[in-house]
């Protein structure tokens, strides 16, 4: 099982005085979260202190992402995230090798706004970051460990169209992942080669 080898090659890893970084990168659909979730309730079971962090919950309001000055691809790709704030008020604080105790500004999708969320991370802990485009410049050096889940796109479209309900239809549905996601995701590719630099691969 793909979920125990990642753990074990984790715990190698693991420093009671440093906090430990793990990235789980994919495209859409790949199933991050749901390996991710597998992952947390298996080191939490072994009683390692675990926290499980979304790159979703760190984008912009959508008067940001989306800009009709930029193609949709570009939008998705340049637009998204707010990675200075993820970098500057959660990585720097969590690589200080201390306990991080304070609040920090999520996504609100409903709302189209920020919300205030506790986080309790005791120095040697195991933070998890699961999400696309891990592999980004923006991002470089920040995890000590990175998991890339590479499935084919076609197995991936399959998945959202049965999953991503709440964009529309599965026509709509096709057409923005069409215009939007999988142009900003070939791009990566061809840039960021995410499969060539992770340390561990998972395929189907």
């Amino acid at each position: 099982m793909k979920t125990l080898e990642i753990a074990e090659q984790i715990k190698k890893l693991h420093n009671p005085n440093n906090t430990l970084i793990i990235g789980i990168d994919g495209l859409g659909g790949a199933g991050k979260s749901t390996i991710s979730e597998k992952l947390c309730k298996h080191l939490k079971d072994e009683k390692y202190s675990v926290t499980l962090l979304h790159i979703d919950d760190f984008i912009h309001p959508r008067a940001v992402r989306y800009n009709d000055n930029y193609a949709e691809w570009e939008c998705y790709y340049n637009l998204q995230w707010r990675y200075d704030y993820l970098l500057n008020k959660v990585i720097v604080p969590l690589k200080s090798n201390s306990d991080f105790i304070t609040e920090i500004e999520l996504y609100d999708k409903d709302n189209d706004t920020y919300f205030l969320n506790k986080i309790n991370v005791p120095v040697g802990s195991i933070v998890i970051i699961e999400g696309v485009f891990l592999h980004r410049n923006e991002l470089k050096d920040v995890f000590d460990y990175m998991i890339y889940i590479d499935i084919p796109e076609e197995i991936r479209l399959d998945r959202v169209l049965e999953r991503d309900g709440y964009i529309g239809n599965k026509e709509q549905i096709k057409a923005k992942y069409d215009n939007r996601y999988f142009p900003a995701e070939h791009h990566y590719i061809a840039v960021c080669s995410p499969a060539e630099n992770a340390d561990y691969i998972i395929k189907e």
